[in-house]
């Protein structure tokens, strides 16, 4: 029997374009996840990705899930640092704070892996990401990262070194943020930021542990062209914060390989969670 006795031929197109569409669409969503690799952080832990529906509406970190477009020496992509670097600094702010955490299970905090493009960005009361010296956005996630912090939402990126990793991330963040609209500047340590929760008096240079270890010590991991910490921000209209960039320093690492080497913790850690603690402090409360 014909199928065309029993619908009409627009019905029949329709039918035909959404089985295309569909197609095309999961053919990208198995690029991304190709371009990107196995949902793994980097010490092998599983992704979590966001639920439909939260568990709870109590404090939960979320990572950022991205492309990589170019490398940086020790860096990972967006496995840097995901997801026990958050999952450490939510555990200490609920110590040190009343700040109620939403848990995966006992002392062990949700840490969602989130691409820009995904409806659970909205959720997330903060964003981190390291190594975004090899980011790469796409005309839509732009657009949903700027949606994202002109909503209320709040940016961290930290963990990427020198000149070129900085150029590279300052390109892709003029294309959702644009300079001349969004001025990002050095933060001076008199700012109510460093000032939430413990007065931080300086910027600290925490550089990953296996660089540490190999250097015999030493912070700057391009040697001069790296000596200096930055705290970087870009602010909106009203003069609120809404994205940090913690540039020659890896601050996340400092939570991240707290309990493995007691030297590094009492260095580095101390000082990273003085800081993580007031940055969090202020996403929840400007």
């Amino acid at each position: 029997m014909s199928l065309r006795k029993h619908l009409p031929i627009t019905a029949v197109l329709l039918a035909i374009l959404s089985i295309a569409l569909a197609a095309a669409a999961d053919a990208q969503l198995q690029d991304f996840f190709r371009s990107v690799g196995p949902l793994r952080g980097e010490q092998g832990d599983p992704a979590e990705l966001p639920p439909e529906e939260w568990p709870d509406r109590d404090v939960a970190g979320c990572h950022l899930l991205y492309t990589s477009v170019r490398r940086e020496s020790n860096g990972s992509g967006w496995r840097t640092d995901y997801p026990w670097a958050q999952r450490n600094l939510l555990l200490r702010l609920s110590e040190l704070t009343k700040t109620r955490v939403s848990w995966l299970a006992p002392r062990v905090p949700h840490v969602w892996l989130v691409r820009l493009t995904d409806p659970a960005l909205y959720g997330c009361p903060y964003l981190m990401a390291s190594d975004v010296g090899t980011i790469g956005l796409s005309p839509g996630e732009a657009e949903h990262l700027r949606m994202y912090l002109e909503k209320g939402g709040f940016l961290w990126v930290d963990d990427f070194w020198g000149e070129a990793a900085w150029e590279h991330w300052s390109r892709e963040l003029a294309r959702a943020m644009p300079p001349d609209q969004y001025i990002v500047d050095d933060v001076p340590l008199t700012d109510p930021i460093f000032h939430m929760a413990v007065d931080v008096q300086a910027i600290p240079q925490v550089s990953g542990i296996g660089f540490w270890r190999a250097s015999g010590g030493r912070t700057s991991e391009r040697g001069e062209e790296s000596a200096v910490a930055h705290f970087r921000a870009m602010r909106d209209s009203h003069g609120r914060i809404i994205a940090v960039m913690t540039h020659n320093t890896d601050v996340s690492n400092s939570w991240e390989r707290e309990t493995e080497d007691p030297a590094y913790f009492y260095q580095f850690s101390v000082n990273g969670y003085a800081l993580g603690v007031n940055v969090l402090l202020y996403a929840m409360t400007h």
